[in-house]
């Protein structure tokens, strides 16, 4: 029996997306318009692909301040994720994201393994709000021009929203956790950065 899209996993869901589009490129409103309140992970999702892929230099920073947009919607409360009509229609091309789901789905079937439903009142509202603030601080991060960090940022980005995809609390309270080290060490960084520009000078 064919699983809803509430009941389904993360893989099914990329799955399903890519045989339900056609052409050369996949747009984001393709992906989002069908998953209700599973939206906000399953943008994460496609958010946290051009860390693993070629992109051109400065993409960090295209990807930061969208990472920033969907934060600050969950941040107020949105039920679903809203994009402007130009953002809908930019998309990823699908040899790339055929490359990005052939990759990433051993990461995604062990995290599938670790995530169950189980404290789901934390990936909903108003709860949802922490995870919003944190995807902002988290967005921010990815925009700095801080090299070999893509990596780290992206795999970061991934357990949120397969957190936030899978309703699982309390793989989402790790990803709470690592944002929460993760700024904390940016901060410390940029502190003693400072500080050793200050001794030259």
């Amino acid at each position: 029996m064919k699983r809803s899209v509430h009941e389904a996993r993360t893989t099914d869901l990329l799955k399903s997306a890519l045989e339900s589009t056609q052409g050369e490129e996949i747009l984001f409103g393709d992906f989002l318009d069908p998953l209700g309140e599973r939206a906000f992970g399953f943008l994460v999702l496609v958010l946290a692909i051009p860390n693993f892929i070629p992109v051109p230099i400065g993409i960090g920073g295209v990807m930061g301040v969208l990472v920033i947009l969907v934060g600050l919607q969950m941040l107020f409360g949105l039920a679903h994720p809203w994009l402007p009509g130009m953002m809908r229609r930019k998309g990823i091309a699908r040899s790339s994201m055929q490359r990005f789901v052939a990759r990433i789905t051993p990461v995604l079937r062990w995290l599938e393994h670790v995530c169950r439903p189980r404290f789901e009142s934390l990936t909903r509202q108003p709860v949802h709000r922490i995870s919003g603030f944190l995807l902002v601080v988290t967005g921010v991060a990815l925009a700095l021009p801080i090299p070999f960090t893509n990596y780290v940022f992206g795999l970061l980005l991934l357990v949120f929203a397969v957190a936030l995809i899978e309703r699982d609390g309390i793989v989402l309270m790790l990803a709470w956790a690592a944002s929460i080290a993760i700024a904390i060490t940016l901060l410390m960084l940029s502190h003693a950065a400072l500080d050793a520009i200050r001794k030259l000078f």
